[in-house]
């Protein structure tokens, strides 16, 4: 996972969840989705971080197709401490994380306490809010 690695570069007291395969979510004719989430603390502004973000995208060969179809890599910036940022090209919170078990398993592994800013729910909360059968662990091994 170059991306991990990438983003350690510029986090510091990172934390990074299992891998975790399922089914995908928007258009489900395409193979399934490895997520995983990644937390830590940066001197990055949150327009920063989305740059850097992207740069990282576009160096591991990410290019856009279609809305939610198959992609090479895709970092989403769940997070950026208690801010709500609503911008154009970024929203933080994320704005679908209340509906995808596959972001709010990793993240409730790595951060159970962490509250939403807008939702003021845990991530435990939410994970246990929603169905998550779906969600597997795809490696046992933590990068």
């Amino acid at each position: 996972m170059q991306a991990v690695g990438k983003l350690k570069t510029r986090l510091d007291d990172s934390r990074v969840s299992y891998i975790y395969a399922t089914k995908p979510w928007g258009n489900q004719d395409q193979p399934e989705f490895l997520n995983l989430c990644m937390s830590g603390k940066t001197s990055l502004t949150a327009m920063e971080l989305f740059k850097f973000t992207s740069s990282i995208e576009k160096q591991l060969g990410r290019t856009k197709k279609e809305k939610w179809g198959p992609r090479e890599i895709d970092i989403d910036i769940l997070f950026y401490g208690d801010e709500v940022i609503k911008t154009q090209n970024l929203k933080i919170p994320h704005p679908f994380i209340a509906e995808r078990a596959f972001v709010l398993v990793p993240l409730a592994e790595i951060a159970p306490d962490f509250v939403h800013p807008v939702l003021r729910l845990t991530a435990s909360k939410l994970a246990s809010a929603i169905d998550t059968s779906g969600v597997r662990i795809f490696s046992d091994e933590k990068i």
